[in-house]
C-alpha cells in the first residue's frame, strides 16, 4: 500500500505491557504502526520481524520535544503521515505522598502528562495537514477515583482526562476527535507484584469477576480511533470491569 493511502497510528511506549497489545492489535487491524520507547524489547522485535515494512520504532523520551519532532519526522519518511494517536507511555511510581521522592514526583509529571500532551501537540500538527485524525489517551480508573498510595500518579491521569476534553474541544472542528481509555486493573506486570491476596479483593470488587485483560482495554482504544466512533469525542471511557460504579 502506498504510504499516502496507509492508515498511520502512533503508539507512545509499545515496547511491553498495553503499549504493545495496542501496536498488535492496531497492525492486525491493518495499520501502519509507528512507535517508540526508551528500549526495545525481544516481544517487540518479534512482532516487528512478523509484519514486515509496517511498523517503525525509535529510542525516544517522551519528556523530550525535540526527539518527539525528530521522531515524527522520521515516522513521515518510513510510513507516511501520522493520522492516529494513542498515548499510552506512562509510569507509576507507588507510595504514599509524604514518603516519594521529590525527583519520582516530576518524573511521573512528565511522562505521564506533559509528554503525553507535546506529542498531541506535535501529531495534531500532522493531523491538520493530512485533514484529520484521532488521538486516544490513555487514564487510568486511579484518575477517576481515588486510591492509597497512587494520589500523584492519580494526579497525572486525572489531568491526562482533562486535557482530553479541552482538546477535544479545539480540534473538533477541524475533523480531529479525542477520546480517553481509562483502565482499571489488569493482567500485567503492574499487577504482577500484587499478592494473590490482594487480586482476589480487587476481583471481589469488580462487578464482572476478573481482572481485565491488555485485550479488553486494545479492544476500546481500536473503537475509538475507528469510524464507528465518529460521533463520539471528549469522553473518558473506563473499562474495568465495573470496579468504580
Amino acid at each position: 500500500m502506498a504510504k499516502n493511502k496507509q492508515k498511520v497510528a502512533v503508539v507512545s511506549g509499545g515496547s511491553r505491557g498495553l503499549g504493545l497489545g495496542i501496536c498488535s492489535m492496531l497492525v492486525q487491524e491493518g495499520y501502519a504502526v509507528a512507535t517508540f520507547s526508551r528500549k526495545r524489547t525481544t516481544e517487540l522485535d518479534d512482532l516487528m520481524a512478523s509484519v514486515p515494512g509496517r511498523m517503525y520504532w525509535q529510542s525516544v523520551d517522551v519528556a523530550d520535544q525535540s526527539q518527539i519532532v525528530n521522531f515524527l519526522r522520521n515516522v513521515k519518511k518510513e510510513l507516511g503521515r501520522c493520522g492516529y494517536l494513542v498515548n499510552s507511555a506512562g509510569m507509576a511510581n507507588e507510595g504514599l505522598l509524604t514518603m516519594m521522592k521529590n525527583s519520582e514526583i516530576s518524573r511521573m509529571i512528565q511522562v505521564n502528562l506533559d509528554g503525553s500532551i507535546r506529542l498531541a501537540q506535535a501529531c495534531v500538527k500532522h493531523m491538520l495537514v493530512g485533514g484529520g485524525g484521532a488521538i486516544v489517551n490513555v487514564s487510568s480508573v486511579v484518575g477517576v477515583r481515588g486510591f492509597k498510595g497512587v494520589a500523584a500518579y492519580g494526579a497525572t491521569k486525572a489531568a491526562l482526562d482533562g486535557f482530553t476534553r479541552g482538546l477535544a474541544k479545539e480540534v473538533g472542528s477541524i475533523g480531529i476527535r479525542v477520546n480517553s481509555v481509562a483502565p482499571g486493573f489488569m493482567e500485567t506486570e503492574m499487577t504482577a507484584e500484587l499478592t494473590e491476596k490482594q487480586k482476589r479483593r480487587i476481583v471481589r470488587q469488580t462487578p464482572l469477576n476478573r481482572l481485565g485483560t491488555v485485550g479488553d482495554v486494545a479492544s476500546a482504544i481500536r473503537f475509538l480511533l475507528s469510524d464507528e466512533s465518529r460521533f463520539i469525542t471528549g469522553q473518558t471511557i473506563v473499562v474495568d470491569g465495573g470496579l468504580t460504579v
